[in-house]
């Protein structure tokens, strides 16, 4: 009996605590998303009740269920709509990427314990976070509140801006950036914006269009591409 369990104990083991068998996790692309559960109808929409988000088009309708908007009430502040095209660096648009959304409210207070400035109330009616997914033409949008300033490095002030995360097939992680306001005030005096080349910060600047959208490109490569920033 005992010569065969020490004929056992020196023969290779093969089950998944073998050393072995261990090594880098192989790695995988993101996307495409699995529309069920990641871009929710209304997951795009931070001051009202519509299903901007999802695309109905990519699930049979029994499965467009899950979420509406979470808002409460009328957020505090001005209501705006932002959009923009997602392209490769092809400058083909991408059709199946997701975007997230995270901004201060009007008063300039993030929704979060992180953001410790007790001074400036929190609005109950809007956090400050969504999710878009783009269209069949490559396109993201979202309703949301014009920010309010918040503090930057020091005592400096950051101009009014969006944290974007980009997420596509072929990434291995999300890309972040920033929307900026062309007619943003601090924009000449921003520290985040003072880091990036000045030729190079067009790619964070939203402009509005004549249907007051404030629209922002996103080019994942090539000669324009976005300025993305270290996480």
């Amino acid at each position: 009996m005992i010569d065969e369990l020490e004929r056992r104990d020196a023969a290779p083991r093969h089950d998944n605590q073998d050393p072995a068998l261990f090594g880098q996790t192989p790695s995988q692309t993101v996307g495409p998303f699995f529309h069920y559960g990641l871009p929710w109808k209304g997951g795009a929409d931070l001051v009202g009740r519509s299903d901007l988000g999802a695309r109905p088009d990519l699930m049979p309708p029994e499965h467009y269920l899950l979420g509406t908007s979470g808002v409460t009430g009328t957020p505090q502040g001005e209501a705006i709509e932002i959009a923009g095209c997602i392209y490769d660096g092809n400058g083909a648009p991408i059709p199946d990427a997701m975007v997230e959304l995270w901004q201060a409210n009007a008063a300039g207070r993030y929704a979060s314990p992180d953001d410790g400035r007790q001074e400036i109330e929190l609005d109950p009616h809007f956090i400050g976070f969504g999710r878009s997914a783009t269209d069949k033409e490559g396109v993201f949008r979202f309703r949301t509140i014009r920010p309010g300033r918040v503090p930057g490095p020091g005592n400096s002030l950051q101009a009014p801006h969006i944290a974007l995360s980009i997420f596509g097939r072929g990434l291995l992680k999300r890309l972040a950036t920033r929307l900026y306001f062309a007619d943003g005030e601090g924009n000449d005096t921003d520290p985040i914006l003072a880091l990036v080349p000045e030729e190079r910060r067009r790619t964070l600047i939203a402009v509005r269009r004549p249907d007051h959208t404030w629209w922002l490109d996103v080019h994942l490569q090539g000669p324009d591409e976005t300025v993305f920033f270290d996480l």
